[in-house]
């Protein structure tokens, strides 16, 4: 048998490896981006055009390379970083292991443009799917300009696979914000198509932080600040009533480099325990600084996953220098111990005079007239009463008439006030007390009359959240929030089909505030949300106005409604443009459909039941969960034997 096993060819090998590093156009600019700064830049310049898919171009001013060294930086594991194994553990740069631009040349076309400081010409070299077409001296600017074009052109079925651009944009945009938030002494600029996205100049921490997302960040950061010998431990958290239901600005640092760490996350949500809104999510920017023979950044190609040595002492110290932050800025309530449910006890000195108590005694107090008073105000007999004799008897008449008719043992009707047996009457008992007394209820009430009666037997509701009616084949269960959701659904589908959205204008016009990922999300869903009655106009780059509401939607805010909306597009791909608007609607229903616990009457509950029974699908909420059980007849005689 002939020898099957043989050597990949580098072309191969480098493509095979792209598929690790080189995930989308996003992989790109975080890799170029972490080698400007590796390079010593403090100037970053960033320009893409659809996304990604037809151009990269990232500009630094850098200590540049020489000839050689351009050259070498295209080969697989060439590196200026680590020399042995032992440096793997004392890394304090991003790009180490010497496999991105292998991997970027082996997918795309790349043009190199870089000059050592001090040197008059550079060198440009341009490669296409790992093979050097040429390289020649070139008159450049010092530091280095790479080009990446048609990414993906050679592999087609990577590039079929690219999402959306404005999926493809969020990306770009999540991977310069981690950058940019470890690097404040650092100026960035990201242009796409020729409009400017972000303009950062060099700058702290918290003005990064605001400069990244958005003014209204300023007034939610809490500073956080930690030294232990473990760690050390910076950075801000935002405030409990600032936190939303969507994700997106949470980011760990460790040495300057962002990483996704779970454990973690769960150490700063126990600190916020009891103090967040239900579902929802605080932000933070913690920064962690520690010895780098202490974690492990070699796990995974894209170095975002990070080992600590003991990750049980970094999620204590974590959680408690964030509870110590939420303390100190009165985030947490407090409770003085030293001063609650004491008796004030004043203290005396040898000198201080003792003051003897005084009693008060009212020599014209007459106990019995008091008596008599109380005797005539507890009278039942009604105002001509003014006795306690005459109360007694006319109690005496009353349970006499209610004896007449059926003797002791015979019950009232349902509905009756009268009670069971006589009640021993206390003429010195307050009317305040005898208002507190709990009483029986019976099924009727004292307003009881036929016709309610009948009117309101068709439905009856449970504990709030269900509707109970009798159905021919059993007894139905309703559940009316879900009923309301359908409801709600179909109605805000009917609407856009008949392309007549009812949309109420705002007296006073809501301003949002969105940070670029949201903003993009917006401005591509815009013209949906407008033929939903969702009225927005973009005043300026991450403000937006909102004119107008749905009209079916009542106590909501836009903000919520936009909160619900980009929470689930954040989460996945845009859909195409029916499954869009379905999507757009079910998000506005559930946001807009009854809260639970929500009392309904009669009339409501009737008209809830014909309206759900209209729709197309009244078994099933937007979200696919059941609406309608039914328990049926030989369920209930089973019950019962």
């Amino acid at each position: 048998m002939s020898n099957i096993i043989q050597l990949l060819p580098d072309s191969v090998a480098n493509q095979i490896a792209a598929g690790e590093v080189i995930q989308r156009p996003a992989s790109v600019v975080k890799e170029l981006v972490e080698n400007a700064i590796d390079s010593g830049a403090d100037d970053v310049k960033v320009v893409i055009k659809e996304a990604g898919r037809s151009l990269i171009q990232v500009i630094d001013n850098g200590c540049g390379m020489s000839d050689t060294d351009a050259r070498m930086a295209f080969e697989r594991h060439a590196t200026s970083k680590i020399k042995e194994a032992a440096d793997l553990f004392a890394l304090r740069t991003m790009g180490f292991r010497g496999e991105a631009l292998a991997s970027i040349a082996a997918v795309a076309q790349v043009e190199l443009k870089t000059r050592l400081t001090g040197e008059e010409l550079g060198t440009h070299i341009c490669i296409s799917g790992s093979a050097v077409e040429s390289q020649s001296p070139v008159q450049c600017s010092e530091g280095t300009q790479f080009i990446v074009k048609n990414l993906f052109y050679n592999v087609p079925a990577r590039r079929r696979f690219l999402k959306k651009n404005s999926t493809e944009l969020r990306h770009i945009i999540n991977e310069f914000q981690r950058i940019a938030l470890a690097n404040p002494g650092i100026s960035f600029s990201l242009h796409h198509n020729d409009m400017p996205l972000f303009m950062l100049p060099k700058n702290n921490r918290r003005q990064r932080v605001v400069s990244l997302l958005g003014k209204q960040m300023n007034s939610h950061l809490i500073p956080v600040e930690a030294d232990t010998t473990l760690v050390k431990i910076s950075g801000f958290i935002g405030k409990p009533e600032a936190a939303r239901k969507t994700a997106g600005d949470q980011f760990f640092f460790i040495n300057n480099r962002y990483m996704r760490h779970p454990y973690l996350h769960r150490s700063v949500m126990d600190s916020y325990d009891n103090i967040l809104p239900p579902d929802t999510i605080p932000a933070y920017f913690l920064f962690l600084e520690t010895d780098p023979k202490i974690i492990d950044v070699n796990i995974h190609p894209t170095k975002t996953e990070i080992k600590f040595e003991d990750e049980r002492a970094i999620w204590q110290l974590l959680n408690a220098a964030i509870r110590e932050s939420l303390g100190k800025y009165n985030m947490v309530p407090s409770i003085d111990f030293d001063t609650t449910d004491l008796v004030d006890i004043p203290a005396f000195s040898k000198n201080s005079e003792i003051i003897e108590p005084t009693i008060e005694v009212n020599p014209n107090f007459n106990p019995f007239e008091e008596e008599k008073k109380m005797s005539s105000c507890g009278s039942f007999s009604g105002p001509q009463g003014s006795g306690t004799t005459e109360s007694v008897d006319g109690w005496e008449k009353l349970y006499s008439g209610f004896e007449s008719q059926g003797g002791n043992n015979s019950f009232a009707p349902l509905g009756s006030d009268l009670p069971s047996e006589p009640q021993q009457f206390n003429p010195f008992e307050s009317q305040t007390q005898r208002e507190q007394e709990p009483v029986q209820q019976t099924i009727l009430s004292s307003s009881y009359n036929g016709e309610s009666h009948a009117r309101g037997a068709r439905f009856f509701q449970l504990k709030n959240k269900y509707i109970l009616t009798s159905v021919k084949s059993g007894l139905m269960l309703i559940n009316q929030k879900r009923a309301h959701e359908r409801i709600l659904f179909e109605q805000f589908l009917r609407s856009i089909e008949m392309q007549k959205s009812l949309a109420q204008q705002s007296l006073f016009p809501e301003e949002l505030h969105l940070g670029p990922e949201d903003s993009v999300i917006v401005r591509e869903i815009m013209d949906d949300l407008r033929a939903f009655g969702l009225d927005l106009e973009e005043r300026s780059s991450g403000t937006f106005l909102a004119k107008g509401l749905p009209a079916q939607l009542d106590n909501i805010t836009a903000g919520q409604i936009l909160d619900g909306i980009l929470c689930d597009f954040k989460t996945g791909e845009i859909a195409p443009k029916e499954e869009m608007k379905e999507r757009i609607a079910q998000i506005m229903a559930q946001k807009a459909a009854m809260s639970r616990g929500c009392t309904l009457n009669d009339v409501e509950m009737s008209e809830l039941f014909d309206q759900l029974f209209a729709c197309a699908v009244p078994n099933f909420s937007p979200s696919g969960k059941s609406i309608i059980s039914i328990l049926d007849n030989d369920e209930l005689d089973k019950r019962f034997q």
